[in-house]
């Protein structure tokens, strides 16, 4: 079974929902103020109303929390109404993480960039995170609920979303919690089966730099150094420029664009990828300081 929290999806709901098998989810629509439940029926879907929210805790957790109450599978995923699935793509994860052997399996999905600034900003932002995370040798630290698999008996266990109902990095907590009691987890890409549609770029990059920070401050401090040494490649270039080194300055001007080709996979796009490292430093250090002085971060009408 498949447990989708949404709020305010009116325009993404339906797509995922179809996406998936008949009869296999569930969406737990999170106060929306537009016509997501209604949306969600149309395309198949079991809707339950969120419970209200406790004091101190965040929607997502809430309503993840409620849905996974109605479901007696043994395997249960949690989805974010952003997504959308290829055919074969639950048997497909589910089998993953039999053969690896896995109680909680967090699935990196495909990111589908539609304009200008996500398809130049994401993938240096891509390259930025794993500057400071190696997955394989801390799988925690890039655990992602976005589209989580977890087997039930394993879920209740650890208490659920009721043990995280209070965290900002909820997905974090869980991989931190199964570490703690031994329970296996992984993480596995699955680009061809599954989809997620990239929104709202600055909010998006300033949510996932405080959640970054609020895991690790020291990998998140490798995170803006990384943001800043790259940001020190157009001053580099224009002394080169200057001190008349003509050689050394168009191998150095092109030197971010064959760095980064490999994330942005495309040539005319890493020829803009300069532009990225110096639209994201603002964004990058405008997060860090909110994270460091406690602000809160607003999504779809809450404070967090």
């Amino acid at each position: 079974m498949v447990v989708i929290p949404a709020r305010d999806e009116e325009d993404f709901i339906a797509r995922a929902v179809s996406s998936l098998p008949h009869d296999t989810v569930i969406v737990v629509d999170d106060h929306s103020s537009d016509r997501t439940a209604e949306a969600a029926r149309k395309a198949g879907a079991g809707v339950l109303p969120a419970p209200a929210l406790p004091r101190g805790a965040l929607g997502k957790a809430n309503a993840c929390l409620a849905g996974a109450r109605l479901v007696t599978s043994r395997w249960i995923l949690f989805a974010d109404a952003d997504l959308r699935f290829a055919p074969g793509f639950l048997e497909s994860a589910i089998a993953s993480a039999e053969a690896g052997k896995v109680a909680f399996l967090s699935i990196l999905p495909r990111p589908e960039l539609a304009r200008w600034p996500e398809t130049i900003l994401f993938p240096y932002a891509q390259m930025l995170f794993f500057s400071a995370v190696a997955p394989r040798r801390d799988p925690a630290a890039a655990f992602n609920g976005q589209c989580l698999l977890a087997r039930r008996d394993a879920y209740e266990f650890l208490g659920g979303h009721a043990a995280v109902m209070n965290s900002l990095v909820d997905d974090l907590k869980i991989a931190a919690l199964a570490r703690r009691h031994r329970l296996a987890f992984g993480i596995a890409r699955a680009e061809m089966l599954a989809h997620a549609r990239f929104r709202e770029p600055q909010a998006a990059f300033r949510r996932a730099a405080r959640r970054f920070l609020l895991l690790n401050f020291a990998l998140g401090a490798m995170l803006l150094l990384a943001a800043s040494v790259w940001a020190l490649w157009l001053p580099v270039l224009l002394w080169l420029i200057v001190i008349h080194e003509s050689a050394a300055a168009w191998i150095f001007g092109f030197a971010p664009m064959l760095a980064m080709l490999v994330w942005y996979r495309n040539v005319w796009r890493a020829i803009q990828a300069p532009l990225a490292v110096y639209l994201m430093l603002p964004i990058v250090y405008r997060s860090a300081a909110a994270a460091l002085l406690g602000r809160p971060v607003r999504w779809k009408g809450r404070a967090i």
